[in-house]
């Protein structure tokens, strides 16, 4: 369960923070059923169609002690959007990025993502 809680401070920068609960039905004798985290990212548009984005993700409670953090680039172009990002994740789904991270920046576990999406209008 997350709640996101967002502001758009101007009209380059915006920012938002996340507190999420993960919760295991099945775990191990001494691992705990819940994960608590704050996730706090932003973005800050450079000029018209490129931005900087952030993701940092504290872990309060629970299994891992390693936080989540990633610094990626936003290029949109006409309906495609080209997000290029850097981060100590290997998953792309919560759960996998905030409760089962085990890459640490220092450590050189920093990984390189890419991602495509495009928009559809319909009339």
């Amino acid at each position: 369960m997350k709640l996101l809680i967002a502001r758009k401070f101007s009209s380059n920068f915006s920012s938002q923070i996340t507190p999420t609960i993960i919760h295991y039905n099945l775990v191990n004798s001494d691992q705990n059923h819940d994960i608590l985290s704050l996730g706090i990212g932003s973005r800050y548009k450079l000029n018209r169609s490129v931005s900087l984005n952030m993701e940092w993700i504290p872990l309060i409670y629970g299994m891992s002690n390693i936080n989540s953090f990633s610094l990626g680039f936003d290029i949109e172009t006409g309906g495609h959007v080209f997000q290029l990002l850097l981060s100590n994740s290997t998953s792309m789904y919560e759960t996998g990025f905030i409760a089962e991270n085990y890459e640490k920046w220092k450590e050189g576990g920093v990984h390189f993502g890419f991602n495509i999406t495009r928009r559809f209008y319909f009339k």
